[in-house]
């Protein structure tokens, strides 16, 4: 694995790894710094073979503070282009992370704020601790969550993601579950136990099935099932039948044996 200044990449499972914000004494904020590490952290674990499934997570009491206020301090007093510069980073690995044909957990505790709501909105699976808090914060600053606002408008609907942005509310896990922040709560000592539990079931399905999930879901909006849509899941579906871990796993299931994807 490789060595990174803001980041431990770690191996949690086999065929699991584990990406960790690790910059505890300020929550965990990212700046340029920590952005750009992440955005090649991401981009090697998904290029790489032995890595199935990834896991975000955030050192210490509080998974993230979102951005880093001295870097927000710097971008005010910079130029424009600096600014859509920069700005077009943190759109690009946030992008990377969404569109991943590996699924990623969040690992949620303590607190997630601006940019770390944007995180958890833009991975696939996000289960928190019963403590975690999120507050979509920027309008407090005089900014606004412009970068993360699709994710978060993804993941909770327009009218809650606004609700958010404008209130800078600071709501509880309870709420974040019902709303669809994050999909799983549970008790701060069975965190980790709750995340294994999804990693073993997300490890026993096929691959190439979740790569064509992922894929295929980013293609629908909530609305009609058009002709367009549904000849969209036909082809998909004719084309993914006669794929080679379709024949692995219906032979796997009906010969009552484990998929030969699935660490032994």
């Amino acid at each position: 694995m490789a060595i990174y200044d803001t980041l431990v990449v770690s191996q949690r499972a086999a065929g699991v790894a584990q990406l960790t914000m690790a910059r505890p004494a300020v929550f965990n904020a990212f700046d340029e710094q920590m952005i750009g590490e992440m955005d090649v952290a991401f981009a090697a674990l998904i290029d790489d073979p032995q890595v199935r499934v990834i896991v975000l997570a955030g050192e210490g009491k509080h998974f993230s503070a979102g951005a880093d206020l001295q870097w927000m301090q710097r971008a005010s007093q910079a130029s424009v282009e600096w600014n859509l510069q920069d700005a077009r980073r943190f759109a690009g690995m946030l992008y990377r992370i969404a569109s991943s044909p590996k699924p990623i957990v969040a690992r949620i505790q303590g607190a997630a704020l601006g940019g770390g709501v944007g995180l958890a909105c833009a991975c696939d699976i996000a289960i928190a601790s019963d403590n975690a808090s999120f507050c979509v914060s920027e309008a407090k600053f005089g900014i606004l969550p412009a970068v993360i606002g699709p994710y978060v408008t993804n993941a909770v609907g327009k009218r809650q993601a606004q609700r958010l942005a404008l209130t800078t509310t600071r709501i509880g896990a309870a709420e974040a579950l019902a709303i669809g922040i994050v999909q799983q709560v549970v008790a701060l000592d069975a965190l980790d136990t709750a995340v294994d539990a999804t990693l073993k079931e997300l490890l026993a399905g096929s691959p190439n099935a979740q790569r064509e999930i992922k894929q295929f879901f980013a293609q629908l909006a909530v609305g009609p099932v058009t002709p367009e849509v549904r000849e969209l899941t036909a082809q998909t579906i004719s084309r993914v039948r006669g794929s080679d871990e379709a024949r692995e796993g219906f032979a796997a299931f009906l010969g009552k044996r484990l998929a030969n994807w699935i660490p032994q």
